[in-house]
């Protein structure tokens, strides 16, 4: 009887360690995921400094700064008058410590000519974010593959508000843009550069608009719709600022991050700023939209923690 009852102790005693081990466990995970969080903004938020000295050193040594995207044909549509299509990421890659990748690239060929081209780059990818660890295919009207080319986290801004096109924007980034910056008369601390796209909600890469490609929904994008294609070849670089993590659309051409209640913003004078989520036609998607321009004009308000 003493065996028996001596063993049965021992067991609830080891049921009892078990339970209070599963209860620290439950009470500390959520810490270790804020920790986590905490850590990968950083990070971002690093790559995009890195990306905002890249610009700026660009500028220094151009006066100017990369174009949104490069086009040498009459604009037609966005998507079939793209190339050869070297996009804003690809233009400061030497200001990124890529100066042997850079020169693998022939601009004056489209980005598919060269399999550098699918190359990725760490600088381009939040940590938060969910991408492949390969470059992605990028597809034309029918689905097929038109070439693969690296993810990316950030678009670049080319103005602001939803009728802003990647053509003929209003911001520091558009097709064959030239923009220096003394056109910048909102201030470069109001004016957005760079602003998170996750790529888990939208497909999209810094190296270039893929002629007669498509900037399609991602695999995690929430309201996804089964076929349907995206949006034209400029979309795959850059962006509108009018909202943050929407959760109305797919919104292929607004600012999403997997972080918490925001994302991370580059601005023209190399600060980032993380920016409350902003819904469609809320008092803050009116601020994202003035601070998407380069010379509105506007006073924009407060909306960063």
């Amino acid at each position: 009887m003493r065996r028996t009852s001596r063993r049965a102790f021992t067991l609830i005693e080891l049921l009892v360690v078990i339970a209070i081990i599963a209860i620290l466990i439950g009470l500390l995970l959520p810490a270790v995921q804020k920790v986590r969080e905490a850590a990968s903004r950083t990070s971002c938020t690093n790559n995009l400094k890195q990306l905002g000295l890249a610009l700026h050193a660009y500028h220094d040594a151009n006066s100017k700064l990369p174009p949104g995207y490069t086009a040498t044909g009459a604009y037609v549509d966005g998507t079939n008058d793209t190339t050869p299509g070297w996009a804003w990421g690809a233009y400061i890659l030497p200001y990124l410590e890529q100066s042997n990748l850079f020169a693998q690239y022939n601009l004056t060929q489209p980005v598919q000519s060269s399999t550098a081209s699918q190359t990725l780059v760490k600088t381009f990818i939040c940590s938060s974010d969910i991408t492949p660890t390969t470059a992605f295919a990028v597809t034309n009207v029918s689905w097929a593959t038109v070439c693969l080319v690296p993810p990316s986290s950030y678009a670049a801004c080319c103005g602001g508000g939803v009728s802003t096109t990647a053509a003929t924007g209003n911001g520091s980034f558009y097709r064959n843009s030239t923009v220096r910056l003394t056109d910048i008369t909102d201030g470069t601390t109001n004016t957005i550069f760079l602003e998170e796209r996750a790529f888990a909600n939208v497909q999209s890469t810094w190296v270039g608009a893929i002629n007669t490609g498509y900037c399609n929904q991602g695999q995690y994008n929430a309201a996804a719709v089964p076929g349907k294609i995206g949006q034209g070849a400029g979309d795959l670089v850059l962006i509108h600022a009018g909202t943050n993590n929407n959760t109305s659309g797919r919104n292929l051409d607004d600012a999403s991050s997997k972080h918490t209640g925001g994302g991370n913003f580059l601005f023209g004078d190399g600060s980032v700023h993380f920016l409350q989520n902003a819904q469609s036609g809320s008092t803050t998607s009116a601020t994202l939209q003035t601070m998407g321009t380069i010379a509105g004009g506007e006073v924009p308000g407060n909306i960063d923690y």
